[in-house]
């Protein structure tokens, strides 16, 4: 017997991710590559209420002269944990915020996430070509 099965846990919704953790700060090298990575990203599948934890790359050029302060990165992260996101939407936030947040589109955003039910998804947004 499982006793799991139809249980149902409370999430928040995306309005609770909080963009305005993001910093950034002044880098004169625009033709610099900058990749930063965590394997500690977590979200909530809306479907399941279960948890959805993936690994995120994140590449860029700082065209615009900054770059994302690495703290912040982590609190604004952080404001996911408790939300219902589907893995695509995640990805689309992410890479929406901070092209706002550094003033550039010269970057991609990759979510690589843990394996659920035998598949493995990993999505990308943007390019940085």
């Amino acid at each position: 017997m499982i006793k799991a099965e139809g249980e149902t846990f409370n999430f928040e919704d995306v309005s609770k991710i909080n963009s305005n953790f993001l910093e950034t700060f002044e880098f004169d090298s625009a033709d610099q590559y900058i990749k930063t990575e965590t394997n500690e990203f977590s979200a909530v599948c809306p479907f399941s209420g279960l948890p959805d934890l993936a690994k995120v790359k994140i590449e860029y050029f700082p065209k615009g002269g900054k770059c994302v302060e690495l703290k912040s990165l982590k609190y604004y992260f952080t404001s996911f944990r408790n939300v219902g996101i589907y893995q695509e939407g995640v990805t689309k936030r992410i890479y929406n915020d901070l092209c706002f947040c550094l003033g550039t589109n010269k970057l991609q955003i990759t979510t690589i996430y843990n394996i659920r039910g035998g598949f493995k998804t990993t999505c990308v947004e943007g390019n940085i070509n």
